[in-house]
């Protein structure tokens, strides 16, 4: 019934999305194994893309030659640059989309792609001899092999759903979970331990009164993830987001939960997400402040259901419900379901080398929230070089290792493998060293040429990026050559900046602060005669970015140097 597949992908969430693509546009023969093919790719918390650092991730994910990106724009409902006061090393782009079209497009992208084959079942056992994989095991009793497996399990290794004192198995609400793997690796020699995460109530966007928030609209120009000509969302059909506040009434009402709350009464053992606590934990934690604040976002085109952020909860449901009525716009509000923790097994990934195949067993790889990570967007990245990585292995070719200095993906999985997590891991700019050079805008500089040689990114990505550069270096050397005059002082002026006393470079008077590109276009004659109007902003974007911070850019070229040798220096084997 089954041929011999070069990957077996467990899960269809969106590491395992992302594995099965990449494997499969390789050139690998892949079975993809979902408990419900319903639920492919499905948003299970917040319906966005993206983020602080999240949204480096799904551009480099992107430059690669994955997926998500391109789904992300075709989904998109809302899209925003964040952190754009800041310097371009923390811009971080965000998509708002559509939870049942961002589902939808990715099963509709794996159905047309020729190598991936997809079958409903559950794996609850791994086909092991002498310390390697070959194949699973499936709740149906179908013994299907292969030369690499990739687990991307998610929540679901025995997963149990929290609210207030009721407690039931389950991989995601009214899901059931799997059972045999865990039990299985650890009868092997795996370490493993229970994390938890939570999420919110969603609720029945007619019964809110919008009138009393604050609205959150996208930008007037929507970028995307995609370096590939996606058509995205006009800025003008984009759907609004707002923003409103619990106060002192609401964190009141959630305290009289306190006794049934699974997390304060010891009955989850797993640490939850530091960095994305649940409302009961924030006013326990924060008890000094009166107020948090909740992004109301709805999920999608075609839908009345709105996402609560910021009022993740496992209380019981009344608590959550009587709480909730006292937040400004929610008086009237109607459940549609209840927010819940889940807590599910994960596996240290400090058991698995730097391609994600695990140490103990050969050719089986781990990614996402089973390698303890928490977003869409950590999974994905992990699923999409577990892909690489398991595809490469089954023709016993070189892996492929992003380090820290080639982007988020390499510090992520660096962080992973060499000091591990307790906790939920999620990405910060803060975590990468080098972010003036991982910045979103350039991923596809950084990783394109590496996607098309190991045959994952397309020609026309190559020559994107080729064209990119080549016009970027043109409009970098024009503004070294344009000389500007003392005309420019007016506007120089305007924007409290020293007056010319001599003719410059527009180069160099690019690097004052407060000075832009696109005004100096406005501003000098010959710069507005030499570019053509039709310039791609980006292009422009590009060339000011590279010489604003080209002196940066340099002093974290040569400390990747001085790391790389420190890195490569072998210890002796006599070292004492």
């Amino acid at each position: 019934m089954f041929p011999l597949y070069d990957v077996i992908v467990v899960g269809a969430g969106h590491a395992g999305c992302e594995a099965a693509a990449a494997a499969a546009n390789m050139g690998s023969r892949v079975l993809l194994i979902t408990m419900n093919m319903q639920t492919i790719a499905q948003m299970s918390c917040n319906p966005a893309m993206g983020g602080i650092a999240k949204g480096q991730i799904v551009r480099e994910i992107d430059a690669l030659g994955g997926m998500s990106g391109i789904i992300s724009d075709k989904s998109t409902i809302q899209f925003r640059m964040l952190n754009k006061s800041k310097g371009p090393g923390m811009w971080s782009p965000r998509s708002q989309n559509d939870r049942m079209l961002f589902a939808a497009t990715w099963r509709e992208a794996l159905e047309q792609i020729k190598g991936v084959d997809i079958y409903q079942d559950m794996v609850k056992g791994l086909i092991v001899s002498r310390g390697t994989i070959s194949g699973v095991i499936t709740g149906m009793g179908h013994h299907i092999h292969s030369k690499s497996v990739v687990l991307t399990n998610g929540t679901f290794l025995n997963g149990t759903i929290h609210i207030g004192e009721k407690q039931f198995g389950g991989g995601r609400i009214s899901e059931n979970r799997a059972t045999g793997i865990t039990e299985q690796l650890v009868e092997l020699g795996f370490e493993s331990a229970r994390l938890k995460t939570g999420t919110p109530p969603r609720v029945d966007g007619r019964s809110l009164d919008y009138t009393k928030m604050e609205v959150q609209e996208g930008d007037d120009e929507v970028v995307g993830f995609s370096y590939l000509p996606i058509q995205k969302v006009a800025p003008k059909q984009q759907k609004c987001c707002w923003i409103t506040y619990t106060n002192s009434e609401v964190h009141e009402l959630l305290k009289t939960g306190f006794e049934q709350s699974p997390m304060f009464q010891g009955r989850i053992k797993g640490s939850g997400p530091r960095y994305c606590p649940s409302i009961e934990d924030k006013i326990n934690r924060f008890a000094d402040r009166d107020r948090h604040q909740l992004f109301v976002e709805p999920e999608g085109w075609n839908t009345v259901e709105i996402y609560v952020n910021g009022f993740s909860t496992s209380l019981p449901e009344e608590v959550q419900y009587n709480a909730i009525r006292k937040v400004p716009g929610f008086e009237q509000v109607r459940f549609f379901r209840p927010g819940y923790a889940i807590e599910y097994d994960y596996f240290p990934p400090t058991q698995l080398k730097f391609t994600l195949e695990t140490k103990l067993i050969r050719n089986l790889f781990f990614a996402g929230q089973i390698n303890g990570t928490t977003g869409y967007e950590e999974a994905a990245c992990q699923g999409l070089m577990a892909g690489i990585n398991a595809h490469r292995n089954a023709r016993e070719q070189e892996p492929v290792i992003l380090k820290r200095s080639d982007a988020y993906i390499g510090v992520l999985i660096d962080d992973l493998i060499n000091k591990g997590t307790d906790e939920p891991y999620r990405m910060f700019t803060s975590r990468a060293e080098y972010r003036t050079l991982l910045r979103q805008d350039n991923a596809d500089i950084r990783l394109t040429g590496l996607g098309y040689e190991i045959g994952l990114a397309s020609e026309i990505r190559k020559e994107n990026v080729e064209d990119k550069i080549s016009k970027t270096a043109g409009i970098i050397e024009m503004l070294n050559e344009i000389p500007v005059d003392q005309t420019i002082n007016p506007y120089l002026e305007s924007i409290g900046s020293a007056a010319l006393n001599e003719r410059t470079r527009a180069a160099k008077l690019l690097l004052r602060p407060g000075v832009a590109l696109k005004d100096l276009v406005i501003h000098v004659p010959e710069l507005r005669r030499r570019l053509d109007r039709d310039t791609d902003p980006l292009l422009l974007e590009q060339a000011e970015i590279q010489i604003k911070y080209d002196i940066y850019i340099e002093k974290e070229n040569e400390l990747i140097k001085k790391m790389a040798s420190l890195e490569d220096l072998r210890i002796p084997d006599s070292f004492n």
